[in-house]
């Protein structure tokens, strides 16, 4: 089960480089339900995301890097490309801050995942996370990459 919220930030945090990061490509084979290839650094992975907004089914599956580039051809819309900082809030909560990259430029989202709604809806986010979007689903990369 992934259980996260979804922010607009209102300014990337200061000294981005102190944090580590994760290139990210991605695209969907389909969108309802979700099913989506990542390579992520040297990963490959395949997932299947149920419909939801704030709690959703989420599995991932190793793939191996020769049929991330069998699949990759067959995505529908645009492979999305981004680099993600992760940004520890606490012992526990670590902000995925999004940094877009190509024709979704200068978009940015960050997401924290939880491991109970309860915890979801009782977190307090800092200031710098801006307008909390979890409900806006024009914010999930699966609506993003048919736009």
């Amino acid at each position: 089960m992934e259980i996260e919220r979804k922010f607009l930030p209102k300014k990337l945090p200061e000294h981005l480089d102190q944090y580590s990061v994760k290139c990210i490509e991605q695209g969907y084979l389909c969108t309802d339900p979700v099913v989506r290839i990542r390579k992520e650094n040297d990963a490959y992975i395949l997932t299947y995301k149920s419909r939801g907004l704030l709690e959703r089914e989420e599995y991932n599956l190793p793939l191996t890097k020769e049929a991330y580039e069998t699949l990759r051809p067959k995505i529908e819309g645009r492979l999305i490309i981004k680099k993600r900082y992760l940004i520890p809030l606490d012992e526990r909560l670590t902000v995925e801050l999004d940094v877009f990259e190509g024709d979704l430029a200068p978009l940015i989202l960050a997401e924290v995942e939880f491991e109970t709604a309860k915890e979801a809806h009782d977190f307090i986010a800092p200031d710098w996370l801006g307008c909390d979007v979890t409900y806006d689903t024009k914010y999930h990369n699966s609506t993003m990459s048919k736009r």
